[in-house]
């Protein structure tokens, strides 16, 4: 009976051996990947370390089988062709923002209208866990990670405080997006397009005199050597997605396939947005301590007339997105009932 027990408990030894010795033997068998991710702000940005961090988590759960490298400032490609470098495979993981193609992700717009998102942290948890539903039907050419948005920003100006509505008309304006482009066109403004690199230059010049940009990168990209003016209000938010080549992602062994959904989640949404949160939420601050600048709060009144002037931009979402077979008025109570759960919504 002994003898019996020890042989039984020698065969178990040697099977769990062989089965803990089984997992990075399946890796060891699978091909290597590497992969490129690409984005367009500089390597100080906090984006670089969060994408750094992805990376390397991707590569521990694989067992090395997944490595990465990542390239900022636009190294692989401009800032407006990222969607399309994923899609065809210039680069496996890229940084979009998806207001600088005007019309062609109507859905994710949502995230742009004015005066919804208040902070990043709360907005990037909603925005992400909302648009899982519809990213298969607006970015159907590559594998959606995660989406994600930046700490609400504002207007920056070069030569007069902007307070109301009104203020807008006459002044070139470099917008962050299609929706605070079509805003400016309403308000009586022009549009500078600049992709966020190029702004210093362009109002540095005097093509544009003003720019709608969120408060930490209006330091990090140099524009407040340019800039005089800021408005402290939750104007806008940006919405941004990262989204993976399909061809790489369906070249991978279903082990590692698992380890790339398990870091396209809606907690790694937020654990990426989170230190750039930070980050632009504490630019106002520093921004209100260089000497020659000039942050600005504005009235009830004057907020409540931004907000009605913006309410046509809401109309013009809801007819977008009923054209692509999507219900407007419950995708957006969807999105309102996210962003109060989360704290996130601009009272």
């Amino acid at each position: 009976m002994t003898t019996n027990r020890l042989t039984a408990c020698a065969v178990a030894l040697a099977a769990a051996a062989t089965l803990g010795a089984t997992a990075p033997a399946l890796y060891a068998q699978e091909q290597t990947f590497d992969l490129k991710i690409s984005h367009w702000v500089p390597p100080s940005h906090p984006l670089q370390k969060a994408l750094e961090d992805w990376g390397a988590s991707v590569e521990k759960a694989s067992n090395g089988t997944i490595r990465s490298k990542v390239y900022p400032s636009q190294q692989l490609g401009k800032a407006f062709d990222h969607y399309d470098m994923a899609r065809d495979g210039i680069a496996d993981l890229t940084y979009v923002n998806p207001g600088y193609q005007p019309g062609r992700f109507p859905i994710i717009g949502a995230g742009e209208l004015p005066f919804l998102l208040s902070n990043a942290k709360g907005g990037t948890r909603a925005i992400d866990e909302w648009y899982r539903k519809y990213a298969d039907r607006e970015m159907k050419d590559v594998k959606f990670c995660f989406a994600f948005v930046h700490d609400p920003g504002s207007f920056h100006s070069r030569t007069k405080k902007i307070m109301g509505p009104e203020d807008v008309s006459g002044m070139k304006i470099r917008p962050a997006h299609a929706t605070m482009a079509t805003f400016v066109t309403m308000l009586g403004g022009t549009n500078v397009q600049a992709s966020a690199p190029e702004v210093r230059d362009v109002i540095e010049k005097g093509v544009a005199d003003a720019v709608t940009f969120p408060w930490g990168s209006v330091i990090l990209f140099g524009i407040d050597k340019v800039t005089k003016y800021h408005m402290n209000a939750p104007l806008y938010a940006t919405t941004f997605a990262m989204v993976f080549n399909k061809s790489k992602y369906n070249r991978m062994s279903a082990s590692q396939k698992k380890v790339i959904d398990d870091h396209c989640t809606n907690e790694w949404a937020v654990r990426s947005a989170s230190p750039w949160a930070d980050f632009e939420h504490d630019g106002i601050a520093k921004l209100a301590a260089e000497p020659g600048h000039e942050v600005y709060t504005i009235s009830p009144e004057q907020t409540a007339a931004w907000k009605k002037a913006a309410q046509p931009l809401h109309k013009t979402w809801a007819d977008n997105v009923r054209k692509v077979g999507v219900d407007p008025d419950a995708a957006m109570k969807e999105f309102e009932a996210l962003l109060e759960k989360y704290g996130a919504a601009a009272k």
